[in-house]
């Protein structure tokens, strides 16, 4: 059975990626030198009990979502990835899709980075990657909420200060974004369900979206009111990779500032909380 075959898989490759390799905490006695189920579990931001169920073949039919995300986090070609949605009894996207396929030298330069909240999104705006500063820094997102358009017009917003303008001026960008998106890829089904919402959901999306607005996502100084470290302002910058449509965004302080050293306090108390 394909999920058999798809917990095998899993449990094999889960014993090959060491914790320093993931970025993980490594104290504490371990049995084997590969990861845990839970701190897959927690890379791949699912829960602990779906990840065993997986592997024993108690779970059947996993979604391409959880496919992808559990590819990202054991670190795999884009060979293997193929070969694990094959496994799940799934087509692997092709394209006309969305790509959400991290490459590992993006990943090992997300694990060089581990004093600076770094995230990577596709092309949707959908949250693919983020290194435990980047959550300590803005939060953990689930679900619908890792659209970071999603969850700036339907959802719960962000930590990040805005200006009645500043927001408009967000707002355009996003979905001017994402009309490029859907005419670069006209075939991804998902990204088609997500506009269709936001504009059954959204007025102000709807109005955007009729309107044609045409905008651009720049770089910018960011205030973020933080809830343990109190209010930091840091540069934003987003970065893309060649041949591919992800976007890395990252977040810096300039050097001897408050705002650098508040980033300093929360890499401390993000580092306790994933400990803890």
């Amino acid at each position: 059975m394909a999920t058999t075959e798809f917990g095998h898989t899993l449990r094999r490759w889960r014993d090959r990626v060491s914790p320093e390799t993931a970025g993980l905490p490594t104290g504490g006695r371990r049995r084997a030198a590969g990861l845990r189920r839970e701190e897959l579990a927690l890379l791949a931001g699912i829960s602990v009990d779906y990840v065993t169920r997986l592997e024993q073949g108690r779970a059947a039919n996993p979604s391409e979502q959880v496919v992808e995300a559990l590819g990202r986090a054991l670190r795999v070609s884009a060979d293997e990835r193929e070969h694990l949605f094959h496994v799940a009894g799934l087509v692997p996207p092709g394209q006309g899709t969305v790509p959400a396929y991290i490459p590992p030298s993006v990943q090992r330069m997300l694990d060089r980075l581990t004093g600076t909240p770094v995230a990577v999104s596709d092309a949707s705006w959908t949250l693919l990657l983020a290194n435990p500063m980047y959550t300590a820094l803005m939060g953990e997102h689930h679900g619908r909420e890792r659209n970071a358009v999603w969850r700036n017009f339907l959802g719960s917003g962000t930590r990040v200060r805005h200006t009645p303008q500043s927001v408009r001026k967000l707002e355009a960008a996003q979905v001017a974004g994402l009309r490029a998106t859907a005419n670069r890829y006209p075939a991804d089904q998902r990204l088609r369900r997500l506009i269709a919402e936001l504009r059954a959901g959204s007025d102000r999306f709807a109005e955007l979206w009729e309107s044609g607005v045409l905008d651009r996502h720049d770089a910018a100084r960011k205030t973020i009111d933080h809830p343990r470290v109190g209010i930091l302002t840091l540069d934003c910058d987003l970065l893309s990779v060649a041949g591919s449509d992800l976007r890395i965004m990252v977040y810096t302080a300039e050097p001897g500032t408050e705002d650098a050293e508040r980033l300093a306090l929360l890499a401390v108390l993000g580092t306790q909380t994933l400990v803890g």
